[in-house]
């Protein structure tokens, strides 16, 4: 399978498939192909069909199939980047449960519970992830612009959880508390804050999509009745 990415704001990855070839995307992100392209719907079984309604993914994906040579391509759903990765056997990662976009069928998505239940109670949404393991190309959707790190043995970067898009399975994920309480109350970054541990690769994401709908809710008129 080749590909390219593309586009500016709202970038869009196209994958040429020989016979046969597949693609697979649960979100739905479509937006052309050619016409010799085979959609199938498929929830993939009950244990996975469960696992997805938990981590607040669809339940199905859709299954793209080339009959002979075809193109697909499917395109982010926010301004931002497009980031393609290589996972193979002991190269697992870690990602956003909003960030997948598409794989190769080879590649397998599951939930990635962190293990610390402190993170499950005070991290929010960082607390269900989903792990890409297998072998294949996967892309996944960045909101805003894509910065990463490569922490060593013990480095670590403290992060407003919704900007945290991907990192290594090395990685240990926390939670902190901001310290004092008039911060709390008025520095405005929330009560808690994720901290990543190395050693391992993270993928940070600027324009996250809900500080992006928390900045712009106080100019939203209300219907007041």
């Amino acid at each position: 399978m080749r590909y390219e990415i593309g586009g500016n704001a709202f970038p869009i990855v196209t994958c040429f498939l020989e016979n046969g070839e597949q693609m697979i995307t649960e979100s739905g992100a479509m937006v052309w192909m050619s016409p010799n392209m085979q959609m199938e719907t498929s929830g993939g079984g009950i244990g996975k069909m469960f696992s997805k309604a938990i981590s607040g993914e669809s339940m199905f994906q859709n299954i793209y199939t080339a009959n002979g040579n075809g193109m697909i391509t499917f395109g982010s759903s926010f301004p931002g980047q497009i980031k393609d990765l290589h996972i193979e056997p002991g190269k697992e990662i870690v990602v956003q449960k909003s960030a997948f976009l598409a794989s190769e069928p080879s590649v397998n998505l599951s939930i990635h519970f962190q293990k610390k239940l402190s993170v499950g109670l005070l991290g929010g949404e960082g607390f269900i992830m989903q792990k890409l393991s297998g072998n294949g190309m996967a892309f996944i959707e960045i909101d805003g612009d894509l910065v990463e790190y490569d922490l060593k043995e013990g480095q670590q970067i403290v992060v407003s959880t919704g900007n945290v898009a991907a990192f290594d399975p090395t990685v240990q994920m926390t939670i902190q508390q901001v310290a004092g309480i008039k911060n709390k109350l008025l520095g405005g970054e929330g009560f808690f804050q994720t901290v990543l541990t190395g050693p391992g690769k993270v993928w940070l994401q600027t324009m996250p999509i809900y500080s992006v709908a928390m900045a712009i809710k106080p100019y939203i008129p209300t219907n007041n009745k």
